[in-house]
């Protein structure tokens, strides 16, 4: 009896050296795997075919459950002390942590390489999840041994290494998505002398382009384009990155707007498969664009304070946005409106005192005085008409000073000749007026100048700013 139970024993000893020897191979194994598997499949910036993007683009969908596993997995060690049955279940979160921890990486470096996309934060994201999965092979193969009390340091501490991992990578990966400055963009200026943000526009802090321009392709382009994530090569996070371009060449052409290739695609029709920003992500604003127009115009320099066709209003803090009351009930006749006339009326939100946006590109060559008049209505509702190349003349001026809630105007390229553009001072919510390649005249802008919430006054193509250069090169 004693003889068997100890050929018993060994056999069952046996058994177990031979699956822990297996257990090691595998693990071995999948750690060369992940260690090798940059160097052979490189992060070059180069797209590869688009089924690899198809299955990676399933990453940020699987993403979410590993996390939550790996965060449930050491408060069921520590509750299992107490309760074994919670404790059993921990191996099995482990295992499925493990599992699908590796699908998503896999997942996600099929996206990466599909795409072409590179930069420091896209290999840290990926270095990092390959720690990460490394991490739980060590947990998988380490935590028997813990469990029968064998080894009682080896797994909580490779687990504390991979929730640290977890932290660390999840941070690059939400740069990645969101920006490197997502975090600090917003932080109180108290607390920015103690955690300085590291990002450098490349220009002088009161120069046009690091007020208006930087600000602009940090917050919708970076998170693309930028030393995080270099898609195609094209990097904005400084003046010098900007002018250099990427693989399609030089993006800004100083001087000539219909020649900037990053102009071109944030000003295409969004549903275009070249519109910039890509992925659903926000698009610029008119005021935006109008913006980086007037900058390549003007010669695209870093250290220009103001330039032609951006008048000299003093830049002040945005006003406080005034609700416009609930036009629910005039919905109906909204509607029955713009099925006569073509223009439409846009909510700003899902909240009506947001206010309407008055759109009328689809109808601009038959739009003119008498059918702005017929939304004299809707008037006290409309925060924003887009009356661009449209037929409107001098005529409308009557029309829009009731517009009372008015905080954007385009009437580029109209007919307007500033004859009675004064009567637009009592609109004290305009924030933005765009007479770009009208037939005003400096003159007709002095009332615009003293109103007290206009940050943004366009006038390019026009005589004002003709007369503006030459008193420039007068000086």
């Amino acid at each position: 009896m004693i003889v068997a139970e100890r050929v018993t024993g060994a056999a069952r000893s046996f058994v177990q050296r031979t699956r822990l020897g297996r257990s090691a191979i595998v693990v071995s194994g999948l750690i060369a795997l992940l260690l090798g598997l940059p160097f052979i499949f490189q992060l070059d910036g180069r797209a590869h075919p688009d089924w690899l993007q198809f299955f990676g683009r399933f990453h940020p969908v699987l993403l979410h459950l590993p996390i939550g596993l790996i965060v449930l997995l050491p408060a069921l060690e520590i509750v299992g002390a107490r309760q074994r049955p919670l404790r059993e279940a921990a191996e099995f979160v482990l295992r499925a942590a493990l599992v699908l921890s590796l699908a998503t990486f896999a997942l996600g470096f099929m996206l990466a390489y599909g795409s072409g996309d590179t930069g420091t934060t896209v290999v840290r994201h990926m270095w990092g999840a390959i720690v990460l999965c490394i991490g739980l092979l060590l947990c998988s193969a380490s935590r028997s041994a813990w469990a029968a009390n064998q080894r009682g340091l080896i797994y909580p501490a490779t687990l504390a290494a991979t929730l640290v991992a977890l932290l660390w990578t999840g941070h690059q990966g939400g740069s990645i998505t969101h920006g490197s400055g997502y975090l600090t963009r917003y932080m109180p200026s108290s607390l920015r002398g103690v955690f300085p943000s590291s990002s450098e526009s490349g220009a002088s802090q009161d120069s046009f382009y690091a007020k208006r321009i930087h600000p602009v392709l940090d917050s919708k382009c970076i998170a693309c384009h930028g030393a995080s994530n270099e898609k195609g090569g094209l990097k904005l996070d400084s003046y010098n990155d900007l002018m250099r371009g990427g693989k399609d060449g030089v993006v800004i052409v100083p001087g000539r707007p219909e020649a900037s290739l990053l102009l071109a695609r944030v000003t295409l029709v969004p549903g275009d498969s070249h519109f910039m920003p890509a992925e659903g992500r926000t698009p610029l604003t008119s005021e935006e664009i109008s913006s980086l127009r007037a900058w390549i115009k003007a010669g695209a320099t870093p250290s220009a304070t103001s330039i032609p066709g951006f008048t000299g209003v003093e830049q002040r803090p945005e006003p406080p946005q005034q609700p416009v009351g609930d036009y629910g009930r005039l919905m109906p006749e909204i509607s029955r409106m713009q099925q006569g006339i073509g223009a439409k009326l846009v909510p700003v939100s899902a909240n009506p005192s947001d206010g309407l946006i008055l759109r009328t590109a689809d109808v601009s060559d038959s739009f003119g005085d008498a059918q702005l008049a017929q939304f004299q209505k809707f008037a006290p509702y409309i925060v924003e008409a887009e009356l661009a190349r449209t037929a409107i003349t001098d005529g409308s001026i009557d029309t829009l000073r009731t517009f009372t809630h008015l905080r954007t105007l385009h009437l580029e390229r109209t007919s307007i000749t500033g004859s009675n553009l004064g009567k637009l001072s009592s609109l004290t919510q305009l924030t933005y007026l765009n007479l770009s390649g009208t037939k005003i005249t400096a003159q007709s802008l002095t009332p615009m100048r003293n109103m007290k919430n206009l940050r943004h006054l366009y006038v390019f193509d026009t005589a004002a700013e003709a007369e503006e250069t030459t008193a420039r090169s007068k000086r």
